[in-house]
């Protein structure tokens, strides 16, 4: 009876999700030639070519597509075996691990994290915050439970993952009184000229501001971009301009920081998602923040 080394099987799906023996090799922190040597067992046990040179890379040929497939659906019904033999660990509270993408407005992942956390009172709630292709990398290993995400997953990413959406927000500009209060009059129009703080290019709302900026031919001056939103908003408290934020969190940020509504911007949303791995959602945390939209 043929058995299926599962071993082997781990590594090539390693080097199919990474692209690269060495990026798998890192994953598995063994050495290259290790994962060769398993990755070729797997073909010679198969009798199958799974991948091919291309330039410096490896490609999947065509059956290796299809053991890809397998191997998905293998380690993700692994993980659910293993979800659903352990539970809730005796004396310990079930663990909700949360990738949060950097970009992400973080007041907006703590309002989607609520219908986990009030479902549970003994959840113990672990947020890793990070570029998005480290946490998809995370969440492929079972590293996470599920990443929380202004844009749904690209397909890009050669993960089998799925993305929810779980809300969506108008977009409103704030500012220190001061400020507020000189450009108020006249909004959107008064925005022209005015100091302003965008965040980082790889973002979906400066994008969209950097469109909607153009269509209306208003050019602020730009003061500052900030990867780090928590900076932005300090950068914005002490006056050095005007900035967007979430409408959902607008009343909060204002508190929070001392702000004042300017308006709210027609014609762009910012929208939220969460990524989960699973093909059928066990964990109940995960489960309450993808139940608790329309998506």
């Amino acid at each position: 009876m043929d058995w299926l080394n599962y071993h082997h099987l781990l590594n090539f799906w390693m080097v199919a999700r990474e692209g690269s023996v060495q990026r798998a090799s890192e994953m598995l922190s063994v050495t290259p030639a290790s994962v060769s040597v398993q990755v070729r067992q797997l073909e010679r046990s198969l009798g199958v070519q799974l991948f091919a040179k291309q330039g410096r890379g490896l490609v999947l040929t065509e059956m290796g597509k299809e053991v890809l497939e397998y191997a998905e659906e293998i380690f993700s019904t692994g993980r659910e075996l293993l979800d659903m033999v352990k539970g809730k660990p005796l004396g310990r509270p079930l663990e909700l691990r949360v990738g949060i993408r950097d970009v992400m407005p973080k007041l907006v992942a703590y309002q989607l994290l609520q219908p986990a956390i009030a479902g549970d009172e003994s959840m113990r709630l672990i947020c890793h915050e990070g570029k998005m292709a480290d946490l998809v990398a995370d969440l492929a290993i079972h590293k996470l439970d599920v990443v929380l995400s202004d844009t749904a997953l690209d397909p890009l990413y050669r993960v089998q993952a799925h993305s929810y959406k779980l809300g969506s927000s108008e977009v409103s500009i704030v500012g220190n009184p001061d400020l507020a209060k000189k450009y108020r009059g006249g909004f959107p129009k008064s925005l022209h000229g005015a100091p302003f703080l965008l965040p980082t290019k790889e973002t979906v709302l400066r994008r969209q501001l950097e469109r909607w900026f153009a269509e209306t031919e208003i050019v602020p001056m730009i003061r500052g971009e900030f990867a780090d939103s928590a900076m932005l908003k300090i950068a914005g408290r002490n006056g050095l301009g005007l900035f967007a934020v979430p409408s959902i969190v607008e009343e909060e940020i204002r508190k929070l920081y001392g702000l004042t509504s300017i308006g709210r911007i027609d014609g762009i949303q910012e929208q939220f998602f969460a990524v989960s791995i699973e093909r059928r959602i066990k964990h109940p945390g995960v489960l309450a923040i993808c139940k608790s939209k329309d998506h």
